[in-house]
């Protein structure tokens, strides 16, 4: 438990949790340094969600606590012992300095980037289609292995001896059939081409078939069908927003690069394997 504990907190140090609107108030003192609450709240906050419910309790609390003081003991010790002047640890740091330089350096560009209204406004009107919703249909199926039997139910069904969804639970080979063969809502290229072919130039209520496909052979009964629609701004603005920040996002990461290929004309040297 304590290994655990360890791994977790080191791992969420550094994070910033929504303590804000806490008191602060001190909980230990080790040497120097100050814990709070605050300090237990953010090691906790810094976990994945379950990790983090896990030592909300008192008692899970008490934990961290503990182990943040565990760790500036172990700091002291560090200190105390010139741990900090040992050739690996100063490799390591340069390590970990070059890695946060970098990760500062992408951020830095990225956080650049500012988009106004009208200019998200001007990329929907001129990426319209990609915005729009496609067509779609809804449909039931019965699936059999040969195109005699499909007829047959297809008979029954057209006279109404037995309906669609009877049928499917009794003859359909698919999984669907317990669900009165219920295909739910799709889009085109989500099914095999000769039966969305045969959907999408049905009309509502109707029943279609036989339609022979590798599986097999299918009646179909459609549910209903939605036209592909272009929705307004407003509608998917937040969509909108996102894909334009990560495009700008990129041409201005690729705009920096060659800035600084070109500032850095002989840096790179390829080696031969």
């Amino acid at each position: 438990m304590v290994l655990f504990i360890l791994k977790v907190i080191i791992k969420s140090q550094g994070c910033k949790g929504v303590t804000n609107n806490m008191e602060k108030k001190i909980l230990a003192k080790v040497g120097e340094k100050e814990i709070s609450n605050l300090d237990v709240q953010s090691a906790i906050q810094g976990l994945d969600p379950y990790q983090a419910q896990q030592f909300q309790t008192e008692e899970g609390q008490k934990y961290v606590l503990e182990d943040l003081i565990n760790q500036e003991l172990l700091y002291m010790y560090a200190k105390d012992n010139k741990i900090d002047q040992d050739e690996d640890f100063r490799n390591e740091m340069k390590r970990v300095e070059e890695n946060v330089l970098k990760q500062y350096v992408i951020n830095k560009i990225l956080t650049s980037v500012q988009l106004t209204e009208e200019e998200k406004k001007a990329f929907f009107e001129a990426q319209k289609q990609n915005f729009s919703k496609p067509e779609t249909a809804s449909a039931k199926h019965i699936l059999v292995d040969n195109e005699e039997k499909a007829n047959d139910i297809l008979g029954k069904i057209n006279t109404g001896e037995i309906s669609f969804e009877d049928a499917a639970k009794e003859h359909s080979t698919c999984p669907s059939k317990d669900a009165g063969g219920d295909l739910g809502s799709f889009g085109r290229g989500q099914m095999v081409p000769e039966f969305e072919e045969a959907v999408f130039n049905m009309n509502k209520g109707e029943v279609s078939g036989p339609v022979k496909t590798q599986f097999g052979y299918h009646l179909i009964k459609l549910e209903d069908k939605k036209e592909s629609t272009v929705p307004t701004y407003d509608e998917v603005s937040e969509e909108v927003g996102r894909t334009l920040l990560y495009q700008k996002q990129g041409e201005v990461y690729q705009q920096k690069l060659n800035e600084v290929k070109a500032k850095f004309p002989n840096s790179v040297e390829y080696m031969n394997k």
